[in-house]
């Protein structure tokens, strides 16, 4: 019997997995990786970082 259909439809089961894993986790922490890197493009261009209400609002300031 040939079985090399069933490993590729294991695989794609396995990617759409980790894509939904990644996407939730994604959403879950983009505001705060957000607010990382307006920190350090802040620092960069010398200004200060001011936060937001919520996670991902953060700007920068002169």
């Amino acid at each position: 019997m040939n079985k090399k259909g069933q490993a590729l439809v294991e695989y794609i089961l396995i990617v759409a997995l980790l894509s939904v894993i990644v996407i939730g986790l994604v959403n879950y922490f983009g505001g705060y990786l957000k607010d990382v890197i307006t920190k350090s493009s802040c620092s960069m261009l010398g200004q200060e970082y001011v936060a937001g209400d919520k996670p991902g609002e953060g700007s920068c300031s002169e």
